[in-house]
């Protein structure tokens, strides 16, 4: 336990963190090879459900079908097949995909130890590779839904825009921000704000900017936004150039680790000297999630 007894949560609840863009898109990244444009020739499902059932006949729709193109939304993989469906895949707390067969073993994980008997899904790609799907706790999930009505898909519909979009701009921030009275930090992490951002990024994120997740966020627009919108997209584009933060021993595709939480500035650094002005990293508790930041810093 740490901080304050009175909202200190076990640490696992925040080491043992839901995925978050960069590490979704280092996997995509990782994966891409051997899927896009790739037919899955043959798709075994070794359980009925993970979070949610599988649809009766998810194997008929997968078998067979090429898959066009491996994209990403947010925090979901969505493979985009041949014959007009979207596979949509998330990775929950411990989901892994890994790549053996044909010279390329691989693995992109976000739990630690991985079991065999927790291989759910196997899809045989053309080329020789076996993509496997590994989820300790099944909390991931894999829907098929019709790509043309994608924007209506009920997990995804109504998300804001991606962090490295066009559409992204401090411009943006300032009307998303002017009527909201609760904390910038729980607003961040609101996907219908922006989408794909998670708890690690925003507390980063927020420390450059020096805005303190307390701060309302009506108060965040013009300067202020400018310094969040700049500092949100150096984080993200950070992170991903270094394969994502390794929390629960994530690695890519050669087994190597992530290595972004080596240039934490305040997450899971409790205590620990602010890296601009040594006073002590603070952490609270904010909707169920820690935030870490500095109080002489963040304002």
């Amino acid at each position: 336990m740490r901080g304050d007894h009175s909202c200190s949560i076990p640490e696992t609840l925040y080491r043992l963190s839901m995925p978050e863009l960069p590490e979704v898109e280092t996997v995509r990244r990782g994966l891409a090879p051997v899927m896009d444009g790739k037919r899955i020739v043959a798709s075994e499902l070794r359980r009925p459900d993970l979070r949610f059932p599988f649809a009766s006949d998810f194997v008929e729709r997968t078998q067979g079908n090429r898959i066009e193109r491996l994209g990403r939304r947010a925090k979901y993989l969505v493979a985009e097949l041949e014959t007009g469906d979207a596979l949509i895949m998330h990775l929950g707390m411990t989901g892994r995909f890994t790549i053996t067969g044909a010279g390329r073993p691989g693995s992109f994980h976000h739990e630690i130890t991985p079991d065999s008997k927790h291989d759910h899904v196997v899809f045989q790609m053309e080329g020789g590779e076996t993509v496997t799907y590994n989820d300790p706790r099944r909390f991931g999930f894999m829907e098929l839904w019709p790509l043309s009505q994608l924007d209506v898909y009920p997990r995804l519909a109504g998300f804001g825009p991606e962090p490295l979009s066009n559409s992204f701009s401090h411009a943006w921030l300032s009307e998303a921000f002017k009527n909201k009275s609760g904390p910038i930090k729980s607003v961040l992490l609101d996907q219908r704000v922006i989408a794909g951002l998670g708890n690690i990024y925003v507390c980063e994120a927020l420390w450059r900017a020096g805005i303190s997740p307390r701060r309302k966020a009506s108060t965040v627009s013009g300067v202020r936004a400018g310094r969040l919108a700049i500092a949100i997209n150096d984080v993200i584009r950070e992170a991903i150039a270094a394969g994502g933060s390794s929390i629960s021993d994530f690695k890519a595709a050669s087994g190597e680790l992530g290595y972004f939480q080596h240039t934490f500035a305040v997450y899971d650094r409790e205590g620990e000297p602010c890296k601009n002005c040594n006073a002590p990293i603070r952490r609270i508790v904010q909707s169920g999630r820690s935030s870490f930041y500095c109080g002489n810093c963040q304002r």
